[in-house]
């Protein structure tokens, strides 16, 4: 390739000179580091200030008043690490020893993501897993192994119940946030039971499971359980058939979607008329609610799935950080108390989605208590996603390895295993030399070829901290995941609980006045 020159009049070459310029000023505030790190005294302080922060660290062995789940979709460790490096050099640094949320969380485990009858699994038979305590089958939400799928008469008896549901019962405030929609399979599990995971609405029914008494998901998540916030995508999937979306009024695709001419966000609205309750669909609505006064809040932002980070109108969407804070806010005041991208082969949607996740939970972790709340933060499964190729410190993480592959052509050191990515041409992997391998939507490499990328089925990381956190450690089921908060939260079946916090010794631990369960569900990128 020949050397390109900045001023000359090609758009490609100038977007190379804008990149190899920003490149330059990322090197010059990170060349401090550089110049430290050579010297073994920089590391072994690093060292030594992380082992007087582990020596000084105690688990909380007391009772959690508030559960908080982040739960991002499809986040690999490859998907965490890359998302971390991705913000450092958003920050202007080389990105490697960027610290996102997660990272500070001092619990870490590994969790076992096979479902009962698949070695990678789907995120219904992993949302069941670790919402309701139980693995299950691929394509099924909130049932037991012992339901088949698609099979509608196998639902009743195997019906399963989410952490969600038993802290509702409980008296606690529950809320969901989601950047996909509502009645997708990842947040359906806290509150639906159903052998399809696909069924968000009756319109999606077959006639023989509507006969045989099956639901919905969508009418499950205004009757099954009282859920206090609920926040995310799906509007269709709510109002009758036919109806104009009121953001897209003149669009065929985006009507209302169900056969039963049933509104379901007024059944929602009017089913606690004692309560505060409100629906908004646009972010000036949002934005309007005051949390003070609001008890119960359903916003639904788009028809289907809210749009990817790098694509989200802010004049009309609120973003995941927003929408977390105003779910915190809102279930606080009970006395009782995140895949699309990846399966598109687009890394660059999937590594910005990770990015604002992470920021929802360090905007949580600033609204919340550690001592007073256990914070879970997890996926359900992993992608065919990675990143490699010898690149040096500091390489941009969309950007090339260094060296050329055997075909004598440059690659990305981000790639797929397989998936759309995958073009020949005459048999020879395409030449990307000429390509904006930098843009929003540039689709990365992949070794096979199918319509959509794949789940991975390796580990996914737990992160753990507050009451009850040490217990997350060394490589678990995923189904562990419910226990462990039930049993922080003295939830069924868990009665020989933890102390109440007033009850405990140990420094640090205040008896905060707000109790509430909270999946906050990051599904923010990768799912199906």
């Amino acid at each position: 390739m020949q050397k390109p020159q900045c001023g000359a009049p090609n758009l490609t070459l100038i977007f190379l000179c804008t990149v190899l310029l920003a490149a330059g000023r990322a090197a010059v505030g990170s060349q401090a580091r550089y110049e430290l790190e050579r010297e073994p005294a920089y590391w072994d302080a690093q060292a030594r200030a992380t082992l007087d922060a582990a020596l000084k660290l105690h688990p909380r062995n007391h009772q959690a008043k508030n559960i908080i789940l982040f739960l991002g979709d499809g986040m690999g460790v490859s998907t965490v690490t890359a998302a971390r490096i991705l913000r450092g050099q958003m920050e202007g640094g080389s990105g490697e020893e960027t610290m996102l949320a997660m990272d500070t969380f001092p619990y870490v485990a590994l969790s076992k993501t096979y479902s009962v009858d698949k070695q990678v699994a789907d995120s219904a038979s992993t949302a069941t897993a670790y919402h309701c305590g139980v693995k299950a089958n691929a394509k099924t939400v909130g049932l037991s192994a012992n339901a088949v799928a698609y099979e509608c008469n196998t639902t009743f008896g195997n019906e399963v119940f989410s952490v969600l549901r038993r802290a509702k019962a409980q008296g606690k405030s529950v809320g969901i946030v989601t950047t996909t929609r509502v009645q997708h399979a990842s947040p359906a599990a806290a509150y639906a039971h159903s052998v399809s995971r696909s069924w968000y609405s009756d319109a999606d029914l077959p006639y023989s499971a509507r006969r045989q008494g099956c639901v919905d998901i969508a009418t499950q998540m205004v009757t099954n359980v009282d859920i206090d916030v609920i926040l995310g995508g799906g509007r269709m999937y709510m109002t009758p058939k036919g109806t104009p979306d009121p953001e897209y009024p003149t669009s065929n695709s985006r009507k209302g979607d169900r056969k039963d001419k049933r509104n379901l966000i007024d059944v929602w609205l009017k089913a606690k008329p004692n309560k505060r309750s409100h629906y908004v669909w646009h972010r000036k609505e949002f934005d309007e609610i005051n949390a003070e006064t609001t008890d119960r809040l359903m916003g639904l932002f788009e028809p289907k799935d809210m749009r990817f980070e790098v694509f989200r109108n802010n004049t009309r969407d609120p973003s995941i950080v927003e929408m977390t804070e105003k779910a915190i806010q809102i279930l606080s005041k009970n006395p009782k108390g995140i895949d699309h991208g990846h399966h598109d082969g687009i890394a660059k949607l999937a590594l910005t989605e990770a990015v604002m996740f992470d920021q929802a939970i360090h905007r949580a972790s600033q609204l919340t208590r550690e001592s007073d709340t256990l914070t879970v933060v997890t996926a359900d499964h992993s992608h065919v996603f990675t990143f490699g190729g010898n690149t040096p410190r500091g390489n941009p993480i969309f950007g090339l390895a260094p060296k050329r592959a055997d075909d004598k052509m440059p690659f990305t050191s981000i790639l797929y295993a397989n998936g759309p990515g995958y073009v020949h041409v005459n048999g020879t992997r395409g030449n990307i030399t000429m390509v904006d391998y930098y843009d929003e939507e540039y689709m990365q490499q992949a070794a096979v070829p199918l319509d959509s990328e794949t789940h991975g089925g390796e580990d996914v990381t737990i992160y753990a901290k507050g009451p009850m956190a040490h217990l997350f450690h060394g490589v678990k089921e995923q189904n562990y995941v419910a226990h462990v908060m039930a049993y922080a939260a003295c939830l069924e079946p868990y009665t020989n609980c933890p102390p109440h916090p007033h009850n405990h010794t140990s420094a640090g631990c205040v008896n905060a006045p707000s109790s509430f369960l909270f999946g906050l569900l990051g599904l923010i990128w990768f799912f199906r």
